[in-house]
């Protein structure tokens, strides 16, 4: 399944890149890509969806390479966007993905628009920073404690540490990617971090700072801020999955998701990583969010 990449005028002269990826008249499946990667739709949900009969929508949250830039945005902000992409896609009614720093941005889609959203599947995705009850650091590599850290902080101190983080991820390779992201990494996911999923991942991440660090910036603080929904509004069916050996996201915040939102189906993969998790499941994960849309 090969995917087009383009470009999307919305109102306001805002510009939103897109990829897609399937047949027009499948069943849609939006792509919430993670923190910091982009609206290249991995190799493992094309290969996953083709014979599924999906079409997969992907597109650059505001300040990701090309994407208009939205400073302060919020999580809820992201469902107002994309509805109106989906509008002029002539899309009605989709499910959503969201992997890692997409999952927010997946449960905001069920929560904000219900019934068009007809189900989620959240992956490693993080919980609310203000989770009662859970150590949000807990549990991670140093990389990402340096990096949310900072955002709590504030945004002058997150620019700066983003600043330098982006200048090793502009010339990153398949090749030294394990070691640019060695304190994220389980064995389970170094396993997986070779050849093409290597080369793929080092390519998704130069082309998200290509252009600056406005995007990834304002994810991180739009997850250390209210989300501007309630977790315990959504209704939409809904899928949790979460590798027992996560470094990015650990285990503890799929739990406490579970725990937010009773009617989520939790998944929990022991001896799965961030990435290998997506490696090694995607077609059963298609098969659950398939049967949760009722389609």
């Amino acid at each position: 399944m090969e995917q087009v990449f383009s470009e999307v005028a919305l109102s306001g002269g805002r510009v939103v890149e897109i990829s897609t990826a399937g047949d027009p008249r499948g069943r849609t499946v939006v792509y919430h890509h993670g923190t910091p990667t982009g609206r290249s739709i991995p190799t493992d949900f094309l290969e996953a969806a083709a014979p599924r009969g999906i079409r997969l929508i992907g597109y650059n949250r505001p300040g990701y390479a090309g994407s208009t830039a939205n400073p302060g945005r919020s999580v809820a902000d992201d469902a107002a966007l994309l509805a109106e992409l989906l509008d002029f896609l002539e899309v009605d009614d989709f499910v959503s993905v969201g992997w890692s720093g997409g999952g927010p941005h997946a449960l905001a889609a069920a929560a904000l628009l219900p019934g068009r959203c007809r189900a989620a599947t959240v992956i490693a995705g993080v919980a609310p920073f203000q989770a009662a009850g859970l150590d949000w650091f807990a549990g991670m590599g140093e990389d990402n404690l340096a990096e949310f850290g900072a955002a709590v902080a504030g945004e002058e101190s997150l620019r700066a540490f983003l600043t330098e983080a982006a200048q090793g991820l502009r010339e990153v390779t398949g090749d030294d990617i394990i070691g640019a992201l060695a304190s994220l990494l389980p064995d389970a996911d170094r396993r997986v971090l070779t050849g093409n999923y290597a080369d793929e991942m080092a390519a998704d991440m130069r082309d998200a700072v290509s252009r600056g660090i406005d995007g990834w910036c304002d994810d991180d603080l739009a997850f250390a801020r209210p989300w501007g929904f309630a977790l315990d509004s959504i209704a939409t069916p809904l899928a949790l999955w979460q590798g027992s050996d996560d470094l990015m996201v650990p285990l503890a915040h799929g739990r406490w998701l579970a725990a937010a939102i009773p009617q989520a189906r939790a998944r929990e993969l022991s001896g799965e990583g961030h990435l290998s998790l997506v490696h090694n499941r995607m077609g059963e994960l298609f098969d659950e969010l398939v049967g949760l849309a009722g389609w």
